[in-house]
């Protein structure tokens, strides 16, 4: 299938399947807003896990955090986003729509529009006549900088209300934490902090589903090391954040890359950057240009306690407590983009498969870690009282240990073909024989082999076959 048939078909499975809804959508919705539905929280969260369990918990180096979403606004003059954090607005004169103008340029061929200059954006945009993507007029304004913080009020009374911003990060609330957690917590550099949490961006032109929101969360790390460290801890990094992807989310490798920022592209307080990208199914039909970045690897020095530092008047250096050496530790910083990494989850494992009998059926074949029910549990006919009690027994017995779901919606082959579409690893059917020998039918989602287990051996079998 053509890669806009497979972003279509994804986008109207998660709908029909409840992984992803359109934002207030009984109101006509909320423009590139998103609502995970049942599954697609589930996934979301199996995520959030995984990578916490990963990046947080497995490793000694590593401590957790909760930051605000609202922080002191001296927070952003410190961290540069009032002054840099911005895009290139760019209004068709004709149907007054506004759109990102380096992200326009892309997609119509412009390699690295990212690192032009409000000017140069402008020139491009003439010089290839760079139609309008709903009018196809080509008559532009000049490229002005748009804010992409979102600005609200603190203060009950009106007329004394102060400005504040919704974080258009998570990195910040780490670094004005640093000092907290060096003095109450037992760690020493190199180490990390780890948050997963919400953050917001007034994009000009959010879209391709959720790839673009202005509502998103990150995974996000900081990790502290001595200057003369920060390579070896860099490429540590960089090995990591692939390794997490294509080994513990299983992505296919063959749709996964590093790319590095040019001098030009980098952000201001970065000396390095990589980025793991993945092709996604939109844009042109050239794979080169559906490359999108799921993760930043950025070396930010000092940059940011430097700048708390100053800006707060606080003293935010480390004391070796072996060498006494006293510095500002520079930061390596891993930054996961959640919402992507869902939709690139969601992407990969989608397939379909044509059938020996000449049918078709879509499964969703999610690792097992990261699907949303891992098993379900059929009785073979829903109006057979001694099989729903049986049915109901064993689900019972699995919900302890799996994320088990019941299922009695139509004839068993309608069950296997939902549970295919909601990526179920294993189906337990209860049918009359097993009122006589104790035993289950056990369907796999990939072979769609079957096999007879007994029950008492139930638990271990699919607990071998999910960890295999």
């Amino acid at each position: 299938m053509s890669k806009e048939n497979l972003m279509e078909k994804v986008v109207s499975l998660c709908k029909r399947r409840g992984f992803v809804f359109p934002g207030s959508e009984i109101y006509g919705g909320l423009a590139n807003t998103w609502d995970y539905g049942p599954y697609g929280s589930a996934l979301k969260k199996n995520v959030k896990d995984i990578w916490w369990k990963t990046f947080v918990e497995d490793r000694d180096d590593m401590v957790g955090l909760d930051a605000a979403i609202l922080m002191n606004p001296k927070t952003w003059e410190a961290s540069g986003h009032i002054s840099n954090f911005s895009d290139p607005l760019i209004d068709c004169k004709e149907c007054k729509e506004r759109f990102r103008g380096d992200k326009l340029l892309e997609e119509n061929g412009v390699e690295k529009a990212e690192s032009l200059s409000l000017k140069e954006v402008s020139e491009k945009l003439k010089s290839e006549k760079i139609a309008c993507p709903k009018c196809k007029a080509s008559n532009w304004t000049d490229a002005k900088t748009f804010n992409l913080m979102f600005k609200t009020k603190q203060g009950v009374v009106e007329g004394d209300q102060a400005d504040i911003y919704l974080r258009p990060e998570t990195a910040q609330g780490i670094f004005v934490n640093f000092k907290n957690i060096l003095d109450s917590c037992r760690v020493r550099v190199p180490f990390g902090i780890g948050q997963i949490g919400k953050a917001f961006r007034n994009e000009i032109t959010p879209g391709n589903f959720t790839f673009r929101t202005r509502e998103f969360e990150q995974m996000e790390i900081e990790y502290f090391v001595h200057p003369n460290d920060k390579k070896a801890s860099f490429d540590e990094w960089k090995e990591q954040s692939k390794n997490f992807f294509s080994k513990t989310l299983g992505v296919k490798d063959e749709n996964l890359r590093f790319r590095e920022h040019d001098s030009e592209e980098l952000s201001h307080y970065s000396a390095m950057t990589f980025d793991v990208e993945y092709r996604f199914p939109f844009g042109k039909t050239d794979a080169t240009e559906t490359w999108g970045e799921l993760q930043g690897l950025a070396d930010r020095g000092d940059y940011d306690l430097s700048q708390h530092e100053k800006f707060s008047g606080k003293d935010l250096k480390y004391r070796d407590p072996y060498t006494n050496e006293v510095y500002l530790p520079h930061v390596i910083e891993p930054s996961f983009g959640l919402d992507r990494t869902v939709l690139t989850v969601l992407i990969d494992a989608y397939n379909e498969e044509k059938l020996e009998d000449d049918s078709e059926r879509v499964v969703m074949k999610f690792k097992p870690s990261l699907a949303p029910v891992q098993v379900a549990v059929f009785p073979l006919l829903k109006n057979k009282e001694e099989l729903v009690k049986k049915a109901k027994e064993v689900h019972k017995m699995l919900k302890p240990h799996f994320r088990s779901e019941w299922d009695d919606n139509g004839n068993v082959g309608k069950r296997y073909r939902r549970q295919d579409e909601i990526g179920t690893p294993y189906c337990v059917t209860i049918d009359f024989d097993t009122l006589d020998d104790a035993s289950v039918t056990v369907r796999d989602r990939d072979t769609m082999k079957q096999e007879r287990v007994k029950i008492e051996e139930l638990a271990e079998y699919i607990n071998k076959k999910l960890t295999a």
